[in-house]
């Protein structure tokens, strides 16, 4: 079983948050494109479901600040696993180096909370893009992936506060709170 809806094009994505509100606010953004969210309160059940049904989730979107078990400690338990799921992460309190850190350890992206539902669905959507089919792509790993997307969205000099834009569906760049054209 594949977990996506050939008809749809619907993914099963699994979102570790331990925040309630922040969990209903990105199954909402998730489901309003089409997915079937699945969710976990914390690492610890995260992982169980997901070796339960290994085969079933194509994303994982994970907070990397939780209470029982950290999203580097998730990401970490998850590769000794051996899945090959990628893994969206979100972040609202760490630092640049914590974002790194994440996707060193195999996240595919990053998403700053609170994350806009067009933001999201893009991430899905090049998660889908970018995965080579098989056989193809050989060295092109999410962690690659990922770094390369890293320094891309980085903006301002080197020392200053990170900050990150992204392009909403409209085309706009968000940044610092101003939208421009």
């Amino acid at each position: 079983m594949t977990g996506y809806n050939e008809l749809k094009g619907a993914g099963q994505i699994l979102v570790v948050e331990d925040d309630p509100v922040q969990r209903r606010l990105l199954k909402n953004a998730i489901e309003r494109h089409g997915h079937v969210v699945h969710q976990a309160e914390n690492g610890r059940i995260g992982l169980e479901m997901v070796k339960r049904d290994s085969g079933l989730f194509n994303v994982i979107v994970l907070d990397l600040m939780m209470p029982e078990m950290t999203g580097l400690e998730f990401l970490d338990a998850l590769h000794e696993f051996g899945t090959q799921i990628p893994v969206i992460v979100q972040t609202g309190q760490g630092g640049i180096e914590t974002v790194v850190q994440a996707m060193r350890a195999g996240a595919f992206d990053f998403v700053v909370k609170p994350v806009s539902p067009e933001r999201i669905a893009t991430s899905i959507i090049e998660r889908d893009e970018a995965r080579p089919a098989r056989g193809e792509g050989a060295g092109r790993t999410p962690v690659a992936l990922g770094l390369g997307r890293l320094r891309r969205h980085r903006i301002g000099k080197p020392g200053d506060a990170p900050r990150h834009r992204s392009r909403p569906a409209g085309g706009a760049i968000q940044h610092s709170g101003r939208a421009r054209r």
